[in-house]
C-alpha cells in the first residue's frame, strides 16, 4: 500500500522531476530521483505480485530492473531474487548456461550482504549460510571447498558465539571437504570441529535459559549431525587426538574453555582411556569443578581399580549433571563397579536408577540379566532345576534391553539363545513340584522377582 501511494504521489510530480532523474545503485539513495525513483518503484510493484504467487517467469523483467537500479530499496529484491534465479537455474538445460546462473544467484546473495547485511534478524552470517547452502546443492560435487571454506569462516570469525547455525553447519562441512582433499587439514578441521561446537552448545544453553523449544530442537538437530559427522570423519582416532592434545593440555591448563573443550572431543570420540582425557578432566576439575570432568577423574580411578574414589567421582558428576543420558551412563559405570566387586544388590540399584534416568538404555538392562545368570548356581547350590530357572528372569532382562534399545539387540539376542540351551526341559520341569509350565515362578535369594516357566 505504501509503494503504490508512494507511485502515485511520484507519478503526479514526475514531469517535474526529470530533470534530477538518477538511479538508487549511482547515487546510494534507497530508490533513486527523479523518474528513475518512479521506474524503481514501479518495478518492484511489478513483480513482487507475480513473485508472490509463484509466476517467476514473468516475475523475472521487472525485478531485474529493481535489483540492477535500486538495490537498496527493498529486501523483498533479495527474498524473490533468489526464488526468481533459482527457478531459472532449475530450468536450464545448457551446463555453461546454469554456471553463470549460479555465479548470479551468489551475486544475489553478495547483494544483500552489502545492501541489507546488518539486518538485526536475517544479517550477513544468516545470509551466507543460505548462500552457501545453495552453492552446494546447484554445484554439487563441483562445489569449491576452498571457496565455501573462506565465505563461511569469514561469518564464523566475526559472529562467534552469535553465527546462525545454518551458516556453522556450512563451515564444518567445509572444513571437512578440505581434509578429505588434503589430509594434512585434519588439525585444522578438528579445531575447526571444536569452534563449531562450542558456538552451537553455547546457542543452545542460550535458548535452554530462554525455554525456547522451537530454537532448542533446531540447535539440537545441528548438533547432533554436527557430532555424527565428525564421528563419520576418521580424524578423531585416539592415537592423533593424543598426539594432539599431550603436549597442548600441558601447555594450557589454566585455561578452562580449552579443556572442556579437549574434554568433550575426547569423549565424544570414545577416547576416555586416554592419559590426557585424565590429565585435561583434572586440571578442569581444579579450577572449577563440573559433571564432565568429575567424570574423567571418576574413569580414571577405574583404570586403576580405585573403585572407591571412582565411586565418590560418579556420584558427584550426577549432582552435577543435568543431561538425564549422560546421569544414566554415569549410573551404568557405577553398576558395574558394583558387579565387579559382586555387590550384586547395589549393581542392580545403580542400573535401575540408570534406567528411570533413561528409558531408553539397554545396557542396564543386559547387566541385570547377566548377574542373574551368573549368581543362579550361588542361589540354588543344591538344586540344579532351580538354578536352571533363574535363566527365565535373566531371559526376561536380555528381552527387555532389546526392546527399549536397538542397539543391544544383537547381543541380547546372543545372551537370550546362549542361555535358552540351559534352561530346565520338559522332563525336569514335569518331575520338579516348584514349576509348572507357563506359571510364574518367584526366584529367591537377593534376585526376589518373579518370572514365567516356559
Amino acid at each position: 500500500m505504501k509503494i503504490k501511494v508512494l507511485l502515485l504521489a511520484l507519478g503526479c510530480t514526475m514531469g517535474t522531476l526529470g530533470a534530477y532523474a538518477q538511479k538508487g545503485v549511482d547515487n546510494g539513495t534507497q530508490f533513486g530521483s527523479g523518474e528513475d525513483s518512479v521506474r524503481c518503484i514501479t518495478n518492484i510493484s511489478l513483480f513482487v505480485p507475480y513473485a508472490k504467487a509463484g509466476n517467476f517467469k514473468d516475475a523475472q523483467e521487472f525485478w531485474k530492473i529493481a535489483y540492477d537500479e535500486c538495490p537498496a530499496a527493498t529486501k523483498d529484491i533479495y527474498l524473490y531474487g533468489v526464488r526468481i534465479v533459482s527457478w531459472q537455474i532449475e530450468n536450464e538445460k545448457d551446463p555453461a548456461k546454469k554456471k553463470e546462473l549460479i555465479n548470479n544467484l551468489m551475486e544475489v546473495y553478495d547483494k544483500r550482504v552489502k545492501y541489507f547485511g546488518n539486518d538485526r534478524r536475517y544479517g550477513k552470517d544468516w545470509i551466507i549460510g543460505n548462500k552457501a547452502t545453495d552453492y552446494v546443492q546447484y554445484m554439487g560435487k563441483d562445489a569449491d571447498a576452498n571457496t565455501l571454506y573462506s565465505w563461511t569462516k569469514e561469518v564464523v570469525d566475526e559472529f562467534g558465539d552469535k553465527t546462525e547455525a545454518r551458516a556453522v553447519s556450512m563451515f564444518i562441512y567445509a572444513s571437512l571437504l578440505k581434509m578429505q582433499a588434503d589430509p594434512n587439514f585434519k588439525d585444522q578441521y578438528i579445531q575447526d570441529y571444536l569452534k563449531a561446537a562450542s558456538i552451537l552448545e553455547a546457542q543452545l544453553k542460550v535458548a535452554e535459559a530462554a525455554n525456547n523449544e522451537k530454537e532448542i530442537k533446531n540447535l539440537t538437530a545441528y548438533s547432533e549431525s554436527l557430532e555424527a559427522g565428525f564421528a563419520a570423519s576418521g580424524a578423531a582416532d585416539c592415537e592423533t587426538l593424543s598426539n594432539i592434545y599431550t603436549p597442548k593440555v600441558e601447555e594450557k591448563k589454566d585455561d578452562l574453555d580449552f579443556l572442556k573443550q579437549a574434554i568433550a572431543l575426547m569423549r565424544r570420540s570414545h577416547c576416555q582411556e586416554l592419559e590426557v582425557y585424565f590429565k585435561a578432566s583434572g586440571y578442569a576439575y581444579a579450577i572449577e569443578p563440573t559433571a564432565e570432568s568429575a567424570v574423567g577423574l571418576a574413569k580414571q580411578a577405574v583404570q586403576k581399580k580405585d573403585y572407591a574414589t571412582a565411586l565418590k567421582y560418579f556420584e558427584e558428576a550426577n549432582g552435577m549433571e543435568t543431561d538425564a543420558v549422560a546421569k544414566a551412563e554415569n549410573y551404568y559405570m557405577m553398576g558395574l563397579i558394583a558387579f565387579d566387586e559382586k555387590s550384586y544388590s547395589k549393581a542392580r540399584e545403580y542400573c535401575r536408577k540408570a534406567i528411570a534416568e533413561n528409558a531408553n538404555y539397554g545396557n542396564p538392562w543386559l547387566l541385570i540379566g547377566k548377574m542373574y545368570a551368573a549368581t543362579a548356581r550361588s542361589i540354588y547350590p543344591d538344586d540344579g532345576v532351580m538354578a536352571k530357572a533363574v535363566y527365565y528372569a535373566a531371559i526376561d532382562k536380555f528381552a527387555k534391553a532389546k526392546q527399549v534399545d536397538e542397539s543391544c539387540a544383537e547381543e541380547a539376542n546372543s545372551l537370550i539363545s546362549t542361555y535358552s540351551a540351559h534352561l530346565p526341559s520338559t522332563e525336569e520341569i514335569f518331575m520338579h513340584p516348584d514349576l509348572d509350565k507357563g506359571k510364574s515362578v518367584t526366584i529367591g535369594g537377593w534376585i526376589g522377582e518373579s518370572t514365567v516357566v516356559r
